[in-house]
């Protein structure tokens, strides 16, 4: 979907979308036109209504993630850097997808202004890549802490392209985050029809 400042396109890997803002230029500002609902609602095909948002603040290397929720507690969200600029990567850990283990990569920094949106049930992590990173994000429910579920972002069968030459900053929890197989073996992962029923959307027919 697109308007005259704002494009709105689903990523390879469904469910995740780019909003991609266009520069609009006077004398004096430069203007991006960086969310728009009825726009991203048509891409999607569903509601999102903004009812949380959330700003992380980040030095150099400093890694988020997978991080994912679904459920009762599953939350759309919406991700934007407004300072620095971060590597974003969405995945797949929905059991029973088509696309299962598959990613998208997204680079967004504050001369793009660009968000990416993230459909319930799909993981999300992030790479801070330069000092003073903002990363803002909204979502269409509060936080609740412990719902979710956390997959390692160094998972090395997921081979997420971090180009790391360095080593990450990452929380103890992050660091102690299973690998997917090791959350899919625990039942930590939601179901993809349990995220299509969230999503309004019907389970795909048999061939």
């Amino acid at each position: 979907m697109e308007s005259s400042g704002l494009e709105v396109c689903e990523l390879a890997l469904p469910g995740a979308f780019l909003l991609a803002p266009r520069a609009v230029e006077d004398e004096n500002v430069v203007r991006y036109e960086a969310f728009r609902q009825d726009y991203l609602e048509e891409a999607i095909g569903r509601p999102f209504a903004i009812r949380y948002s959330s700003m992380s603040a980040a030095r150099r290397l400093v890694l988020r993630g997978i991080h994912g929720t679904a459920g009762d507690n599953g939350r759309a969200r919406l991700f934007g850097c407004v300072r620095g600029a971060a590597l974003h990567v969405v995945v797949d850990l929905r059991v029973g997808s088509p696309d299962y283990g598959r990613h998208a990569v997204v680079w967004l920094d504050h001369r793009n202004e660009s968000g990416v949106f993230v459909s319930e049930g799909l993981g999300h992590a992030w790479l801070a890549l330069e000092d003073d990173t903002l990363v803002v994000c909204h979502s269409s429910l509060p936080y609740t802490a412990g719902a979710g579920y956390t997959v390692s972002a160094l998972d090395p069968e997921l081979d997420l392209p971090w180009g790391l030459t360095e080593a990450p900053v990452m929380t103890d929890d992050d660091l102690a985050a299973p690998t997917a197989a090791e959350a899919l073996a625990k039942g930590l992962l939601p179901s993809y029809e349990e995220c299509l029923a969230q999503y309004g959307q019907a389970p795909p027919t048999p061939d």
